[in-house]
């Protein structure tokens, strides 16, 4: 009787697991037919060097960070950091596939296995580490969030939105911080899934605002078409009102895996601190040992000479491979968003930490 009751308990909870609700982002499948397999905990690694490419979760749709042009290629800042991965398990920066994921769609993709690694604008928060299943690593971009409107419209401020319209993408941090900033302020929100239903409601006047990240509205105004008045008819409000730190996430349940995504994003922080650029990093043969063991040379100390192997599961010359086929930090974000670029974005918080920001590795030994 008593090992009945016990069988009884047990199935009255295996039913309410089926049939509970979940607080987790609402996602949508990506109907893909060629999903891999999820790979074995622990054993990703391994499951990407048999397939021979990076699985990797991205954005099409913002210029910059991740977008596709007419041909259908990818380009931008997290694009960039797809190709290091690759460089550095591979040695190959192109042996990448690319997995254009809406907002509702990334944290399945990710759970199902149907892609290795996300690393397409998402947000490093508690209940997305909690509840996703999801390991958030070295945030590559500190960004928050604004507000972007048209520079006819008279609005100067936030604050003279009451009343008005807010375009918002679904299934993102941006709709609480959204609410959190009007507050008692009355207003109407507009959710859509993707930038494209987003940007065509925009045009056709039924918001009076567009609310998302700093760099992706940046990204947004330079692409906005001239027959609606170039970049020059939208205007981004000064204020910035959360905290977004983006970056790639991977899967719970594989440390390894963790620990390659990881060190090839902090490769390239160390990089730039250190001066080593694509056009350098090979021919480097100084004698600072830390250094050397970064790019896997030998380095002589008093117990002899010897290339020093972290146990990362990467080959020894890794860092060379992401620095020289992708760049350093400094060489991703000046390529793809910096100064001299549409976007025209300022390093700010994404500096070194030698020059005021919060761009910091720990060390390679």
């Amino acid at each position: 009787m008593k090992r009945i009751a016990i069988l009884a308990v047990a199935f009255a909870l295996v039913l309410a697991a089926c049939n509970g609700n979940s607080d987790a982002t609402t996602t949508v499948p990506s109907g893909t037919d060629d999903t891999p397999p999820p790979a074995a905990m622990g054993d990703l690694l391994q499951t990407v060097i048999d397939r021979g490419s990076v699985i990797c979760g991205v954005n099409e749709a913002v210029p910059g960070f991740g977008y596709t042009d007419a041909d259908g290629n990818f380009s931008g800042f997290d694009i960039d950091y797809c190709r290091a991965v690759a460089a550095a398990v591979f040695g190959d920066a192109e042996a990448v596939t690319y997995r254009a994921l809406t907002a509702q769609q990334r944290f399945t993709a990710l759970q199902s296995g149907e892609i290795d690694v996300l690393i397409r604008n998402t947000t490093f928060t508690a209940s997305r580490d909690g509840r996703e299943g999801a390991t958030f690593l070295t945030t590559t971009f500190y960004d928050g969030q604004g507000m972007m409107v048209r520079s006819d419209s008279g609005i100067t401020s936030i604050d003279d939105m009451a009343n008005l319209s807010v375009c918002v993408l679904s299934g993102t941090t941006t709709e609480l911080n959204l609410a959190a900033r009007f507050g008692d302020t009355p207003f109407t929100p507009l959710t859509f899934d993707n930038n494209d239903q987003l940007q065509a409601a925009f045009v056709a006047g039924q918001c009076d605002g567009w609310t998302s990240d700093k760099s992706q509205l940046a990204g947004v105004r330079t692409n906005f078409p001239e027959s609606e008045g170039g970049p020059e008819a939208l205007t981004i409000l000064d204020e910035t009102f959360s905290k977004e730190p983006l970056g790639p996430v991977v899967a719970d349940g594989d440390s390894q895996w963790a620990q390659v995504v990881n060190w090839v994003v902090l490769a390239t922080i160390q990089g730039e601190e250190w001066g080593l650029t694509s056009a350098n990093v090979k021919d480097y043969d100084g004698d600072n040992n830390e250094i050397r063991r970064f790019l896997g040379l030998e380095v002589t100390t008093d117990e002899g000479t010897a290339v020093f192997d972290p146990g990362l599961g990467l080959p020894t010359d890794f860092a060379v491979q992401v620095i020289s086929q992708v760049g350093n930090y400094g060489e991703i974000f000046d390529r793809n968003v910096g100064p001299s670029t549409p976007l025209g974005l300022q390093r700010g918080f994404n500096a070194q930490w030698t020059d005021g920001g919060l761009l910091y590795a720990p060390p390679y030994r």
